[in-house]
């Protein structure tokens, strides 16, 4: 049974058995990065909101401008809601984490597998999210102005290296097997039932 365990996790240390940390870490990192993009770019820079380039967008949608009261009203709006799926993301991938790791969870927050595999979600969140976003709809860019175009491309160029360094930090973590019980010291024998402590009396 052991060795059946182990043989789903390569030597790479990516773990192909129905408890990877595959999915949980792509699904963190998708959170963990929508949040950066939020908290950053949308509240502490205040580069863009979510709906504050449809002046140009190409799908039709109404225009809110930030720079007005009812604009930044409804741009907050928005913010928020997309802080609702990074924040559901975030849970839902903790939640398959916690599910998968039956035992030793404090080895697995400093698994490299883990967060090689967050990076690439993170990654995947920037590729998706700017594709979509930024050139597809345009409903808003990374930084609006003459230079808006290199800033979008700029953002894709992140996420596909963040996408690369997350593949590469995974191959070099150690194979993580979440089904192998708690470290114990030494391993010691079975311990002798009635059977053969009488066997041992019975040879003295």
């Amino acid at each position: 049974m052991a060795a059946t365990n182990r043989s789903a996790v390569d030597q790479t240390g990516v773990d192909d058995g129905p408890a990877s940390l595959r999915s949980p870490g792509i699904i963190l990192g998708v959170g963990l990065g929508g949040f950066v993009d939020g908290i950053l770019l949308h509240q502490l820079l205040q580069w863009h909101h979510m709906l504050s380039g449809t002046d140009t967008d190409n799908i039709g949608v109404q225009y809110y401008n930030p720079r007005t009261l009812s604009g930044l009203e409804m741009n907050t709006v928005w913010d928020g809601l997309f802080h609702v799926v990074c924040w559901l993301a975030v849970l839902i991938g903790l939640g398959l984490l916690y599910s998968r790791v039956t035992h030793r969870r404090r080895r697995v927050w400093t698994s490299r597998v883990l967060w090689g595999w967050v990076l690439v979600g993170w990654g995947l969140f920037n590729l998706v999210e700017g594709i979509v976003d930024h050139h597809v709809l345009g409903i808003h860019h990374v930084r609006g102005g003459p230079y808006q175009v290199w800033w979008d491309i700029g953002f894709l160029v992140l996420g596909a290296v963040l996408v690369a360094v997350g593949y590469l930090v995974r191959r070099t973590g150690t194979p993580f097997d979440p089904e192998q019980g708690p470290e114990r010291g030494p391993k010691q024998g079975p311990e002798p039932g009635p059977g053969s402590a009488a066997g041992g009396l019975g040879g003295t």
